[in-house]
C-alpha cells in the first residue's frame, strides 16, 4: 500500500510542479487583456473591467489542457430595469431559430442609455418597453472598441511583435478570442459580454442546500443571474462563474478534493482523448463530477488520502459514462453528454481500466496513450452501474457507497471504506 501511495502521489507531484509557471504565464496575458479592456472601458464606460480574475486563474492552473479562458465583461447595465422573457420563434428574424433555454431581455423603460443596443423584435413590439438588449449590436460595438485599443496599444508600443493575434475576430461567433502570449505559451481568451442581475439563491429541488460544500457556499455562488449571448437575438442563462465559485469553496474544504481533479484531467489529457487528440470528456465535465462528488459523499473521512478521494470521482463518473448522463449540478435536467453513445462507450473501458489497475496508468509519456482495447469489462459492476433510475432513487450517497466497494473490491486496491 505504501509503494501504492507513492506512485499516486509522485504522478500529482509532477502536475502540481507545472502550475507555478502556468500561473506566471497566465497573469503576463493576463496584463495584456486588462490593459486591452481598460482601453476599452475608456472608449465606452459601459463596458466595466473586473479585475478579479483569481478564479479563471484557478481554473487555468487546474486544467491540464490548452483550453480556452473564458473572461466575462460585465455591462453598465441596472438588472432591475430588464425583464427576462423567453425567446420565441417571432423575435427573431426569418430564418433563425430560438435554441432552448434562451431568452431576450427587455428594458423596461426608456432613457437608460441603451438605445444603440436595442431592437424591437416580433412579439416585442406590442410590449410597451424600450424594446430589447440585442447581443448581436453588444458583440459588434465591444469588437469594434478592441481593434481600437489594440492599434492605440501597438502605437504606444504597449505590445511587442508577437504579442497578440486578433486573426480570430473575423469568427463570426458568440465570443471574441485573442491569442495572447505569455512568456512562451499563448493562451486563447474568449471574450463575452455578460448582463449581471440579483436573483433569489437557487434552490435545489429535492436536496439538501450546502449538503458536503461550506455553508452558504451556494447561495453565494448563486445570487446572481448571468446573461451571455446565445445568438445575435438572443441570451443564455451562464453557469460559468458560478461554477468556478463552488469549484473555489470546494477547496477550502479539508481533503485532497482538488488534486483528485487535477490528476484525473491529467489522464484525460494524456490518456482518455479519442484519436486525432480530440477528447470524449471536457475539464468542464470533470468540475461537474467533482461537484457532484462533494455533494454525494459530505463526510470528512470520505476524503483522508489521495487515492480514495480519486475513486470517489471515479464512480460519478463511471455511473454518467454506463448511462450516458452527466447532470449539469446547478440545472440536474440538462444533460452534459451530448456525444456520440459509441465514444461514451469507448470511454467507459478507459475509464474503468484505469480504476481497476491504476498503477498502469500514473506514468508520464509521450505519443500513444496507455492501451485499453484488450481490457474487458466487469459485467457485475456494469450491470450495477446501470440499473434503471427514472426517478433518482439511485444518484444518492447510498447507492455510491455500494459502487464504491463494488469498484474498490474487484482487482482494484484495497480501500478502508
Amino acid at each position: 500500500m505504501a509503494a501504492s501511495a507513492s506512485h499516486w502521489h509522485s504522478y500529482l507531484g509532477v502536475i502540481v510542479s507545472r502550475e507555478r509557471q502556468r500561473l506566471e504565464h497566465f497573469q503576463r496575458a493576463e496584463d495584456i487583456l486588462l490593459t486591452l479592456l481598460e482601453g476599452v472601458h475608456a472608449r465606452d464606460p459601459r463596458f466595466l473591467v473586473d479585475y478579479a480574475r483569481n478564479l479563471e486563474a484557478l481554473e487555468f492552473a487546474l486544467c491540464a489542457s490548452e483550453d480556452a479562458v473564458t473572461v466575462e465583461v460585465p455591462l453598465l447595465i441596472n438588472g432591475d430595469a430588464l425583464r427576462v422573457l423567453a425567446c420565441q420563434p417571432g423575435d427573431t428574424p426569418t430564418g433563425h431559430h430560438p435554441g432552448l433555454g434562451t431568452c431576450c431581455l427587455e428594458v423596461l423603460s426608456p432613457g437608460t442609455d441603451l438605445e444603440d443596443w436595442t431592437s424591437t423584435m416580433g412579439e416585442m413590439e406590442w410590449g410597451g418597453g424600450a424594446g430589447c438588449l440585442v447581443p448581436g449590436k453588444v458583440l459588434q460595438h465591444l469588437k469594434e472598441l478592441l481593434v481600437s485599443a489594440i492599434v492605440h496599444c501597438q502605437r504606444q508600443f504597449l505590445l511587442q511583435p508577437g504579442d497578440l493575434s486578433a486573426e480570430n475576430l473575423k469568427e463570426d461567433t458568440m465570443e471574441l478570442s485573442l491569442l495572447i502570449r505569455g512568456g512562451w505559451k499563448t493562451i486563447r481568451f474568449d471574450i463575452v459580454p455578460v448582463v449581471r442581475r440579483q436573483q433569489q439563491p437557487l434552490r435545489l429541488k429535492g436536496r439538501q442546500s450546502d449538503r458536503g460544500f461550506p455553508e452558504g457556499s451556494l447561495q453565494k455562488a448563486t445570487e446572481e443571474a448571468h446573461f451571455v449571448p446565445a445568438s445575435p437575438h438572443c441570451w443564455r442563462s451562464s453557469t460559468h462563474l458560478p461554477i468556478l465559485k463552488l469549484l473555489q469553496a470546494v477547496d477550502m474544504l479539508k481533503g485532497p478534493r482538488l488534486d483528485s481533479l487535477r490528476l484525473l484531467d491529467q489522464l484525460r489529457s494524456q490518456d482518455w482523448g479519442e484519436a486525432g487528440g480530440k477528447g470524449a470528456l471536457t475539464f468542464n465535465q470533470l468540475k461537474m463530477v467533482l461537484l457532484w462528488s462533494t455533494e454525494l459523499f459530505p463526510s470528512p473521512e470520505d476524503w483522508q488520502d489521495l487515492e480514495g478521494s480519486v475513486y470517489r470521482l471515479l464512480v460519478i463518473l463511471l455511473r454518467c459514462l454506463a448511462t450516458w448522463r452527466l447532470p449539469h449540478f446547478l440545472h440536474p435536467e440538462e444533460n452534459l453528454f451530448q456525444g456520440e453513445p459509441r465514444d461514451l462507450t469507448s470511454l467507459y473501458c478507459k475509464v474503468e481500466s484505469f480504476a481497476k489497475d491504476p498503477l498502469r496508468f500514473l506514468r508520464f509519456h509521450f505519443g500513444l496513450p496507455a492501451r485499453t482495447n484488450s481490457w474487458q469489462a466487469d459485467t457485475s459492476t456494469r450491470a450495477l452501474l446501470r440499473l434503471p433510475d427514472k426517478d433518482g432513487s439511485y444518484w444518492d450517497t447510498a447507492y455510491f457507497d455500494i459502487l464504491l466497494s463494488q469498484v474498490t473490491g474487484t482487482g482494484g486496491p484495497g480501500l478502508v471504506l
